[in-house]
């Protein structure tokens, strides 16, 4: 006789149906207590659980959509994906811990506005080596200046209107080079590293290296005004008088597109960070984002009345800053909506922006820089009163916040002015990404590495996310135009032809046979299909108390 079997140790007990949601790898720690070496128990075996809350801001896939139905083989290449980013997305939550620098703000004393706190009590107030980031260069013999940074925020370069260049490192003062080309300087630029630096002279667009030495003399980009580098391209953008915004690629010294703007001089351009769109800000009162892939502008903005003056968009790629000539400093939305967020009036027109990588925004105003901060990173900057003030002895001329330093830039026509703004970097820095104290040696690898990462110029587009997605209404029509091309889908499957047998097996008789069989299997299989599909009839509910009948077998 056979009994039911009691629970021991033999046997796994019944798993309960209310059991709650299986939990992630990161959330639950090690089954049970493991020892050590010594004998000792573990309390906290395992590894320590993570927020969920801390692994979604590490997360760059959205879960929300669910994965299209295609093959086994995609559908499981798409799945190895999401796996791989999830598990990247723990290992940078937890890492989160060794972020030493927290990013803050100047605070006044029992509401104190910060906008009064001049830069001697600022400086007097940091450590030594903050208040050694703000210096004052007297240049006013070969002003007004236009400056950049590298993409390291260690070096500076700067050119005068009258012909003056510099390069150095403004951490330790070490000059670089300094050299003076005897003709009009309209802007600067590092390419994608300290060692090459790109000038827009007069005439014509000339490469520099690191020691001051000519490499190149590019004369096909000329009268140009404005100069932009897309790092992740290794493109050069360029504007000129003559309304063409050129693109070059410093990887192959190729010019990969001219584009006519068709709006006159252009002498009002950035770029936007999170997709490399280039902004040009026109004399109508538009701002027009423009691709090397496209002979025509992605969008057009009608942002001012008057014409544009300065147009800046800040590291995530969600707000663009304008200003015009009527006295307008506007806050867009980049997220397909391009509505005015907030717009404050100013009594004398901005005609330099700039954004810090925290969401601080600079506005050069005759001589004076005004600075407005918001909530955060990826919050607009709240124009209701400004964060901090300062005067300069010139008219700006040019404004940058250096990279992973509370630095501001100024260039203006009395030289070069390096202001102290707390909170405006990012205080913690990817040392595989952008390193400040890299080597010689580290720098020639990260090159190596960036050029066979170089991203092509046609995929630039307003949404790099999409590039991931397929699009299936063009595929749908390339389909469609081939159908009617060959007069056949090639896509069908072809009818099935039996193979050959020998032996007197393969008569006439014997192929149609198969060919048949395997036809009727098929339409058993469409109709089996079809069955599973259509709804299943209810049974008639029968009088309670009816005699069946013999007729009952035929009703259906």
């Amino acid at each position: 006789m056979e009994t039911v079997p009691k629970l021991g140790n033999n046997v796994p007990p019944k798993k309960d149906k209310l059991q709650g949601k299986k939990k992630k790898p990161w959330e639950r720690r090690s089954p049970g207590p493991q020892r050590s070496l010594s004998g000792a128990q573990d309390p906290f075996a395992g590894p320590a659980p993570v927020p969920v809350a801390v692994v979604q801001k590490f997360c760059r896939i959205d879960k929300s959509k669910k994965l299209p139905r295609s093959e086994t083989k995609i559908r499981s290449r798409l799945e190895a994906a999401e796996a791989q980013e999830e598990e990247i997305s723990v290992k940078a939550a937890r890492s989160e811990l060794l972020l030493a620098e927290e990013p803050g703000f100047l605070e006044g004393e029992n509401g104190e506005d910060t906008a009064k706190i001049c830069q001697a009590d600022i400086v007097e107030a940091v450590d030594i080596a903050s208040a050694a980031k703000h210096f004052d260069l007297n240049l006013r013999q070969f002003g007004p200046y236009r400056l950049n940074y590298s993409r390291t925020g260690r070096h500076l370069a700067f050119g005068g209107r009258r012909g003056h260049v510099a390069a150095l490192d403004w951490v330790t003062k070490k000059l670089m080079c300094e050299i003076n080309v005897m003709e009009a300087v309209r802007d600067i630029r590092f390419l994608h590293s300290e060692a090459l630096l790109a000038v827009a002279q007069n005439r014509w667009l000339h490469i520099y290296d690191n020691q001051g030495i000519e490499l190149h003399c590019i004369r096909r980009c000329d009268r140009i005004t404005r100069l932009e580098f897309l790092p992740f391209h290794f493109l050069l953008a360029t504007a000129s008088e003559t309304g063409f915004l050129t693109y070059l690629d410093v990887s192959v010294g190729k010019i990969v597109a001219a584009l006519n703007a068709r709006a006159g001089r252009l002498n009002i351009m950035t770029q936007n960070p999170y997709n490399a769109v280039i902004h040009l800000g026109h004399s109508n009162g538009t701002v027009s984002l423009w691709s090397p892939a496209m002979k025509e502008p992605l969008a057009k903005i009608l942002c001012h009345r008057g014409a544009v003056r300065a147009v800046a968009v800040d590291s995530t790629g969600t707000h663009m800053a304008t200003s015009g000539l009527d006295h307008q400093l506007k806050i867009f939305d980049l997220r397909g909506t391009f509505q005015p967020l907030s717009a404050r009036t100013l009594p004398q027109g901005a005609g330099h922006l700039a954004f810090s990588q925290r969401g601080l925004l600079a506005a050069g105003t005759g001589d004076v820089v005004n600075i407005w901060a918001g909530q955060g990173k990826a919050s607009p900057p709240s124009l209701e009163q400004p964060y901090l003030t300062h005067r300069l002895s010139g008219h700006v001329h040019g404004l940058q916040f250096c990279p992973f330093e509370d630095v501001l830039g100024v260039g203006h026509s009395g030289g070069i002015t390096s202001m102290l703004a707390p909170g405006a970097a990012e205080p913690n820095f990817d040392g595989l990404e952008s390193n400040p104290y890299r080597s010689r040696k580290q720098r020639q690898e990260w090159e190596v590495k960036a050029l066979l990462e170089k991203v092509p110029a046609e995929l630039i587009c307003l949404d790099p996310r999409a590039l991931a997605e397929v699009d299936v209404i063009s595929l749908e029509q390339e389909k469609k135009e081939r159908l009617e091309r060959l007069g056949y889908d090639p896509g069908t499957k072809p009818p099935f032809q039996p193979k050959p047998k020998q032996k007197g097996r393969s008569s006439t008789a014997s192929l149609v046979k198969r060919k048949r069989k395997v036809m009727d299997e098929e339409h058993r299989d469409k109709v089996r299909q079809s069955l599973e599909q259509q709804p299943q009839k209810q049974e008639k509910a029968k009088p309670m108390g009816a005699r069946p009948s013999a007729l009952d077998r035929f009703v259906r």
